[in-house]
Parts: C-alpha cells; structure tokens; sequence
C-alpha cells in the first residue's frame, strides 16, 4: 500500500517546489572556455566568473591597457587626438597584425588610435608607446606601473601589443576584466572607435598615397544586440581571447573570455556570458520630481527659500532586489543659515531599501539667500511700525 503512494507523493513535491524556486533564478552557463569572466562597467560588481585568476598570455587584449594609457595621456595633456606622430623603423617591423605603417610615415593619433582599436595593428600600437614615453620599453614600464595601481595582482606585461609569446607576458580574466572596466567607465568614448566595422586610412609615404581598410576583428558588433567592443586577440600560444562590451537599458558589461579553443567558441561564449550578466542585472530609475516645501534660512529677512533635488536618481541592483520596498526620506544639514549660493547643498534625499541607504540626491538651493545686516532688521521694523 505505501508503495502504490509513493509516486503520487513524489509528483506532489515536484509541483510544489518548483514554485519555490526564486522567479530571479538563472543557472550558471557552462562554457567550454577555460578562463572566463562578467563584470558590470558602473560599479565593477564581478557577476561570473571561471578560472579568473589563472595568468594566461592575452594575446592583442594586452592593448585594452595601451589604450588606456593613450586615452590617460590625451587627459594629462601629453598628446592630443590632433597631434602628429611619425613611425619608427622599429615600429614597422612589428609582425602578427598590422596596418602597414611605413618608416617615416605620418599619422594623427585619432588614425593611430583607430588602428589600434579596430584593426589590432602592432605598428601602430608601438608607434603609439613611442610617442607617448619615448620607447615601448619605457611604456610597459607604465602598463605595469598601472596593473599595479588597478590592483591587477595576476598581470605582468612586456610589450604594449601582445606580440611576444612569452610566458613573462600574462594577465587573468579578472584582470581583463578590471582593465577593461576601467577603460569604459573613464574614457566611455572609446566605443565610438570599438564600435567602427569598417573604415578606410590613407598612407602617405615617399612612394605616395594608398587606401587602407581598417576592418574590425570583434565580430559581436554585427550579432550581438548592444555590443559596441571592445578587443580580441589571438595566436597559436595564447589561443583565442575577446574582451566585449555591451549596453543595455543604461547597463554596461563587459565579458572576457581567455584561451578559448577556436574562435567560434571565443564569440559564442562571451555572448552567452553578456547575456547572463544582463539577466542578473536590473535598473531602478525615479521617474519622479521630488516636490520640496520651501526651507527657513536663519540670519536672513526673506527666511523662506525654495530647494529642489539636484539631479536623477537610479540604482542598479545584481541580486534582483524588490524595488518596491524603496523608501524615501530627508536629511538636511543641522544649521542653515545665510549666506548662501544658488546650487549650494543644505540636505540630501536618500533612498533606502531593506534598511539599507543605496544612495542619495543633493538638496540645493534653487535661489541665493543673503545674509541680513544691521540696516535690514532697521528697515524691517520700521515696515513693520508703518503697518
């Protein structure tokens, strides 16, 4: 008798916990990839990751960093993206990819930087490294240096382009993907150069001019819904490597895949770990314009002020919290007195959730309030005597 129960039993446990499962629920991908890694651009929250410590050659990603770099120095004003740059015999030499770049040649950093980001090219990549600190050597001096600063403890670069097959040069998926992270989030005009599929060059040299295409190597761009880059690489030693990016719905990943088997693997396996990233992900924005009474500023005559919340709120969540339960509260500054500034901050308005502050607005002043003198209160009382 309990045995003619027991699979009605069975069938009843089954229908009931596969409602107890959490509707946010999603399986981790099993990819063939060895090293493997998602994090999100806006707060560097690691979503997935496989083997992300492991060093491993990169391959091209290595220049993911010298773009960093050219983009640094472009802010401290060392170079500008109008600036000349002429291409040394050593340069030239660089084999793997390339733009053809000849002795001699001259080319704007923009172009330089084009070639880099969307063809790979070694000789502008080096051009690039000599331009900016005199030699590639003292150039990956810097890479490290800012492998180093990023916290980027599995990293070791020596050369600027990833050409070397050299168990000296690695780095990890974590590290990627950290290097990667802070490519997007400084310098986010990047993508309008990782995003070009195809664009055409001009060299100038002794011999004269020439067209040269510039065709991008990260095949994403034309497959996956968001991508806009970032940096492949690959040789027979370091196999197969993509750093990619995508946005959607104001969130940005990026996914980083080392030593894949083939490059079909390479594609494939970042899209499935950027479409995982995204579905742990969701952004809570306050449509709402928060309407604030007016505020009393002491040691003035007015004392009443307007203030407004400066700015919009959003929030990402990668734990698929309930944005339902988001509360809102004021906090404002233990004195306020006069004088004060139109845009200066004399509150906050915080949103908690669970208990918990995930962030907070400024509350400015939406006009200036001056502070009273002697003269002031005179004028007042006798108004108010008149009255």
């Amino acid at each position: 008798m309990r045995n003619r129960f027991l699979p009605i039993l069975i069938c009843i446990l089954i229908f009931y916990s596969s409602f107890s499962l959490p509707l946010t629920a999603f399986a981790e991908p099993e990819i063939e990839t060895p090293h493997a890694a998602v994090m999100e651009v806006s707060t560097g929250t690691l979503l997935y990751e496989k083997d992300a410590d492991t060093p491993v050659h990169p391959a091209s990603v290595t220049k993911v960093m010298t773009i960093l770099l050219i983009f640094e120095a472009m802010e401290k004003g060392e170079i500008s993206l109008t600036e000349e740059v002429t291409t040394s015999a050593y340069a030239k030499s660089m084999g793997g990819s390339q733009v053809f770049l000849e002795t001699g040649e001259v080319q704007t950093v923009e172009t330089l930087l084009k070639c880099i980001i969307i063809a790979s090219g070694n000789d502008a990549a080096v051009t690039m490294a000599e331009a900016i600190s005199g030699t590639e050597e003292a150039f990956v001096e810097r890479m490290n240096a800012k492998a180093a600063e990023l916290g980027m403890e599995h990293t070791h670069f020596v050369d600027c382009c990833g050409l070397t097959e050299s168990a000296e040069h690695y780095t990890s998926a974590r590290d990627v993907a950290i290097m990667s992270r802070e490519l997007l989030y400084r310098y986010p005009q990047v993508t309008e150069y990782s995003d070009i599929w195809m664009e055409d060059i001009t060299h100038v040299t002794a011999q004269g001019s020439s067209v040269f295409t510039l065709s991008n190597t990260n095949k994403l761009l034309r497959s996956y819904d968001g991508c806009d880059g970032l940096k492949t690489g690959s040789t027979s030693y370091a196999k197969y490597c993509l750093s990619a990016t995508a946005r959607r719905d104001g969130i940005r990943l990026v996914s980083v895949v080392l030593t894949a088997p083939d490059t079909k693997t390479r594609f494939a396996e970042a899209a499935e770990l950027l479409s995982y990233g995204f579905s742990m992900c969701s952004m809570y924005y306050d449509e709402e314009t928060p309407e604030l009474s007016k505020i009393t500023v002491k040691g003035t005559i007015q004392q009443e002020f307007a203030v407004a919340v400066e700015g919009k709120f959003s929030y990402l969540s990668t734990s698929g919290e309930d944005f339902s339960l988001i509360e809102k509260q004021i906090e404002w500054q233990d004195d306020i007195q006069a004088p004060l500034e139109k845009g200066d901050e004399v509150g906050a308005y915080i949103y908690m959730l669970d208990g918990k502050e995930i962030g907070r607005m400024p509350i400015v002043m939406v006009e200036s309030a001056e502070k009273a003198g002697y003269s002031d209160y005179l004028n007042l009382a006798w108004e108010k005597w008149l009255l």
